[in-house]
């Protein structure tokens, strides 16, 4: 085996269910590498099933770092991340291991990347003001309002998206400056220096919609119901980010007789297609320098990929 160089993180990004988990532990095992997370959901410990991490067998074959780091009560945000991300990092160049870091959080890896802006803190009069404001108003007639001093941000967020957008809207009116605006500004958290390694996975539409109607269809039969009790039974606030997890709502409406499983699976399966194309649109536009696999990951694949990165 090649001796990994100091500089060097492997990146393996792209949409959900395009098989970067399979690469990233093909990769490791070639490498000799530790697979980091880069998954907003997937670092919450409560969230295994519906998140769709790494199986306890998975974490045996190969190290695996900030999967399920976090309690479901606190939120983990992108600087939270970037943090632990560069600790985990610079712990894998002490011990001579790649780094590797594999999700599908387009904002993760960009703030890794390219820096991060320093977002002023917005007091909790501010946060509530805008909570009661979206009750009163609605998603719809919310996310309009967002969208007039924040046009940007508001063409990228679900309108469901509640955390999101609260926290746009806050820091408009807690700064006098959109949070597209903030965001787009000269970063205050440097970027992380590295020889950084990309392989974007980005399938046909088509088949990665397929493959994420399967999946969510895997989780129901593998725990996914019993896993949202759990997640209920902590009596968590709505606004937190795990209860954000695509299955959560649909999941709960279902466990409170509000609809069907039926209805309840397929809101989910549309919900994670809807995000699979923004995640598609994401890679596509902000990741240019990449070695972009135009395919659904699969093994046969493997050696093409390796090939063209240099470690």
């Amino acid at each position: 085996m090649r001796p990994i160089s100091n500089d060097t993180v492997l990146i393996i990004a792209g949409p959900t269910a395009s098989g970067k988990s399979s690469l990233a532990i093909k990769a490791a095992e070639k490498y000799d590498g530790v697979i980091i997370n880069s998954d907003a959901m997937q670092v919450y410990s409560e969230l295994r099933v519906l998140t769709a991490r790494p199986s306890e067998y998975d974490e045996s074959i190969v190290p695996h770092k900030l999967y399920g780091t976090l309690p479901a009560t606190k939120n983990c945000s992108v600087a939270l991340w970037k943090e632990l991300a560069e600790t985990e990092i610079l712990a894998c160049w002490q011990k001579g291991v790649l780094p590797i870091i594999a999700g599908g959080t387009g904002l993760y890896i960009k703030a890794l990347m390219q820096g991060l802006s320093e977002i002023p803190q917005v007091s909790e009069e501010i946060r509530e003001e805008v909570i009661s404001r979206r009750n009163k108003k609605g998603a719809e007639a919310f996310h309009d309002e967002l969208r007039r001093f924040d046009p940007k941000t508001a063409l990228k967020v679900d309108l469901n998206d509640a955390q999101r957008m609260v926290r746009a809207y806050e820091v408009y009116l807690g700064t006098n400056r959109s949070l597209s605006d903030w965001q787009e500004s000269k970063p205050t958290k440097a970027p992380f220096k590295a020889n950084y390694q990309i392989v974007i996975l980005d399938p046909p539409r088509d088949k990665l919609y397929k493959k994420c109607d399967q999946r969510f269809d895997w989780m129901i039969k593998n725990g996914a119901i019993d896993e949202v009790k759990g997640l209920l039974s902590l009596n968590l606030e709505p606004t937190l980010s795990a209860m954000k997890a695509i299955g959560v709502a649909q999941l709960t409406y279902y466990l409170s007789h509000e609809q069907t499983l039926d209805i309840a699976v397929s809101e989910a399966q549309k919900m994670t297609r809807r995000y699979a194309k923004r995640q598609l649109t994401w890679f596509r536009n902000q990741i240019i320098q990449c070695y972009r696999v135009n395919e659904q990951y699969s093994e046969r694949l493997s050696d093409e990929i390796f090939s063209k990165i240099v470690i």
